[in-house]
Order: C-alpha cells, then structure tokens, then sequence
C-alpha cells in the first residue's frame, strides 16, 4: 500500500521531459517574437538614420555645387563689369557688341542686361527680350540701383516677357569710381537653364530620395515638377529652418500632410538653400521587406531546433533515471561507469574549441609573419625583398613595365633641422601620396631610406612619365608635415628597352634618377635608350 500511494504521488508530479520541452517552446516562441520587435525597431531607426545621413550629404554636395557655380557667375560677371567701366564713352552698337559677345562665350545666364545709372537698359542679349531703351520699373532692379552692390534677387515675374526670373547683378564703375549702373545676368526658371544643366540629370536617386532648391524667401527655384518653380513653400519646416540660418536633417511633415526624412543645407555665396527628403514609407516598406525575409529565412530553423532540442531533452532526461539508479544502488554494489556514455560530456566540445582557437591563433600569426615580411614596417608599402621578387616574376613572364626610381630631395637636411620623427612622417607622407597615384596592379616599394622604386605594369616610357610626374606635382603641392614644399629626383627605365635583367633596370633607373639630381633636382628623366645590357 506505502508502495502504490508514492507511485500515485509520482505520476502527479511534472516529467523532466515534459518540464523540458515546455521550456524550449516557450523559449523559441519568445526569442522569435522578440527577436522580430527589436529587429523591425532597431531597423527602423538604422534605416531612418542612414536615409537622413546619406540626404545631408547629398544636400552638403549640392551646396558646394551651387556655391561654387554662383562663385563662377559672380566672377563672370565682375569681369564683364570692368568691361564696360567706360561704358558712357560707347556708343550703342559697341555696348551690344561686347554685351552679345560676353554672353556667347558663356552658358551661365539666360539673358545679360547692362542699365545705366538712371535704370535705362543700354542693351540686353538677346534682343529678343526686347528690354533695350526701357527704363527698369521692377523692385529688383529698384533695389540694384539703390543698393550699388552685388545682389542676387528673389525670383520675380519680367514685365516685358512675362518670365519667372532670378537677377544676378554686379555695380559698374568707372575709372573715377562713379558708379555707372549695374550689369545683370538672369536665370528664367521655367526654361532651361544652368541649374537645370548641372542639377536635373537625376533628380530621384534610387532609394526614392529627391531634392529642391528655395531661394533666400522660401521660394521654389528648382523642383523635379517644374510646375511648382516658383510656389511660396517657406512654412516648410525644413525651409522654414534655411530661412533662418540652419542646416541639418530631421524627420518633418511636409505642406501635403506627408512625413519625409529631410535633411537641408544652406548654399554660403547667395543663401539659398538645398533640400533632399525621401518619402517615411519608403523606409517602412524596406524594413516590412527585411521582416518577411528574416521570418522566412529564421522560422524554418527555429522550428527544427525545437524538434531537435525536444528530442534532446528527451535523451537528456534518461541520464537523470540512470544517476538515481546508481545511487540507489551506491553502499550496496559495486559500480562501474561504462566507457561508451563518456562522449556525452563536454570535454570533447571544449577540446575542440581549444584546438580551433589554437589554430586559428597559429594562422593569425603566421599570416601577420608573411605580411612583416613582404611590407616595410614604416610606409607600410612593400620592401626590397618583395620589389625583387616582383620583378623577377615580371620578367619571367615577359610582361612589359616601366620602373621609377624616386628619391626625395634634400632628405638628409630635412632629418638634420626637424629631426628623425619628423623625417619618417615625410617618408609616410610621400607613401601615401605614391600609393594614391596608382593603380591597383603597380607596385611601389619603399627601396631604401629616402629611395622609392614603382613599377608600372604593362606601360612604356611615356605612360611611366606622366604617373611619375603626377606624383613628383602632388608631392610639391600638397600640404605635408614639416610645413615646407618636398621635392623628388625620378629616373625612369624600361623592360625589356632599356634592359632584360632586374639587376641592370635598376641600374640604369638609378643612373637617370641621379642625372635629375644633378640637372637640379625636383624633375623626372627617362634614361636613354640604347642596346639592352
């Protein structure tokens, strides 16, 4: 009875297995769904934040675009105006002449106007504008004349051809400095002009962003519906934000009610601003993409670990039954462990894991070893011995190529005044700007101290010049570390013309490396070709 009464005590208690596989389930069933709701926010925010960096950038290259393009055009136009500082000693026809003349060798304007003092226009290119001998009534020019400074307008409708137009002026002056009028070059912006040139090949990229250009006011200049140019859209939040002086991205809803990534930047020359914005739903249908391919990819394998992990848990619950058996059976029997049940410890698994480790170990270092010794440690560009290697393996081959031997002038002087680690941040330095000069199948090397060798694959002698000569300008002209222009003697030869061994190449290299050192350094000289040694 004792016996019955704990048996029936037993078959209400919770199995090992059933406990086990509960656990998983669960587990599986949680892991997935917060597996899903983190991924479908984290996603999200990736997404939102990439899609608002990658705008900045693009708005920050257009902005340097267009500062640079009104950089342009105000200098076109500052030269045009010293142009016509006599222009109250010429008559009509030679205003015309030089004025037609001025805009025919430029694309920048859709049309020039020179006005006198008085707002009389004394021409306009083209005639067909039809302005010529017209007093100037707009506030624009109104405000050119009053000002008699460089003024960019915002855009304004033309009284004559009734176009939507931006003015660019600058003040003509003669010799005497009495101010003489203004010279003024238009953009009309439903026509085609130089924004439309440089801008509006690609006004949607291929993740859905698109960009505009508002003037100072808030007004549309360039938009990919050339049916809004023109439209007063200044309570924009983005454009409201370049009204006042910001740049910067943010999430914003737009004038229609929609929610866009914008990010906008202010052009410095005339403050007009850029905006590039993408739709909010084109992120949410890229994270729903990313979330169907994460279930249909993750739930397979999910459900067969829980399969597997079931049938784990069931063969893990019978040792469970064995240990009570054994130590039911301990003080009474001897006992004896079976050597077949020993793999399901985990030694074997942390052996394993120590061997991979260990091997992994032992190929990071080798290959660190193989990489020390084919690369010079200071310029990281490759040594003497892989140099050699190299050209031995070219010429084996018979693959034709150029060598270039450098050695950076006055070195010695430059460890001697500025010091040791000043002279190593110049071999770097000129490293750097021989490895930019490249392309990915040259070699350069770091021969020895100042001495720098490149070898150019399949190119002759004069190919091999203009690389040379290319790195010899961008050594001389960029900034450096010690502050002072470095220069570089270059002696160039070539396989197989100038010889058929590595050891003569580089001889005859080295021979016209020091001719340009005599012929007064900072200068490249090809060797000359004679009988290969």
């Amino acid at each position: 009875m004792p016996v019955l009464q704990k048996n029936a005590k037993h078959s209400k208690k919770i199995s090992l297995v059933t406990l086990l596989t509960g656990l998983v389930s669960l587990s599986v069933v949680l892991t997935v769904t917060i597996l899903l709701i983190s991924f479908y926010q984290s996603k999200k925010e990736a997404l939102i934040h990439t899609t608002l960096t990658l705008n900045h950038t693009s708005a920050l290259k257009m902005s340097h675009t267009i500062d640079a393009l009104i950089k342009s055009m105000r200098s076109s136009l500052q030269h045009s105006a010293s142009i016509f500082s006599d222009m109250h000693t010429m008559n009509a026809d030679e205003i015309h002449a030089k004025l037609e003349l001025i805009r025919r060798t430029n694309n920048y304007f859709n049309s020039i106007t020179v006005v006198d003092e008085t707002g009389l226009v004394q021409s306009v290119s083209p005639e067909s504008i039809g302005t010529a001998g017209i007093y100037l009534r707009t506030e624009a020019a109104k405000t050119v004349l009053a000002l008699k400074k460089p003024y960019i307008s915002v855009p304004y409708m033309t009284a004559n051809s009734k176009r939507l137009v931006v003015l660019i002026s600058e003040p003509i002056f003669d010799k005497g400095g009495i101010y003489r009028g203004f010279i003024g070059g238009t953009i009309s912006l439903h026509e085609e002009n130089i924004l439309n040139t440089i801008l509006g090949s690609n006004p949607t990229d291929e993740l859905g962003s698109s960009f505009y250009i508002v003037g100072s006011d808030g007004h549309l200049l360039f938009h990919r519906d050339a049916s809004r140019i023109g439209e007063d859209i200044s309570a924009n939040p983005a454009v409201h934000k370049l009204i006042q002086g910001q740049s910067g991205y943010e999430q914003i809803v737009n004038l229609r009610g929609q929610t866009e990534l914008a990010a906008y930047v202010k052009v410095p020359e005339n403050d007009w601003g850029v905006v590039v914005v993408s739709h909010i739903s084109v992120v949410y249908e890229q994270v729903n993409r990313d979330i169907q391919r994460v279930l249909l990819y993750t739930l397979p394998p999910f459900l067969l670990l829980m399969l597997v992990v079931i049938g784990l848990a069931r063969k893990v619950a019978r040792p469970f039954v064995s240990l009570a058996d054994l130590v039911s059976k301990a003080g009474r029997e001897e006992i004896e462990f079976s050597e077949g049940k020993q793999h399901w410890n985990r030694e074997a698994e942390l052996l394993t894991r120590a061997i991979r480790f260990t091997l992994n170990d032992i190929k990071k270092q080798t290959d660190q070893l193989a990489h020390d010794a084919r690369t010079d440690p200071l310029t990281g560009l490759t040594n003497r011995r892989t140099l050699e290697e190299t050209m031995q393996k070219w010429i084996i081959e018979q693959i034709p190529f150029s060598l270039i031997m450098m050695d950076l002038d006055r070195f010695k002087s430059i460890n001697d005044t500025y010091g040791h680690q000043s002279g190593d941040e110049v071999l770097k330095h000129f490293a750097k700007m021989i490895s930019s000069s490249l392309r990915p199948e040259d070699v350069s090397s770091r021969f020895g101290g100042e001495e720098f060798v490149v070898l150019v694959s399949h190119a002759g002698l004069e190919e091999a010049y203009q690389v040379a000569e290319r790195i010899r300008h961008a050594l001389e002209t960029s900034s450096n570390p010690i502050g002072h222009p470095l220069t570089v003697s270059q002696g160039i030869a070539h396989y197989p013309s100038h010889a058929v061994s590595a050891e003569d190449l580089m001889y005859v290299a080295d021979e016209a490396m020091y001719k340009a050192k005599r012929s007064g350094r900072n200068q490249t000289v090809i060797a000359e070709v004679s009988e290969p040694c």
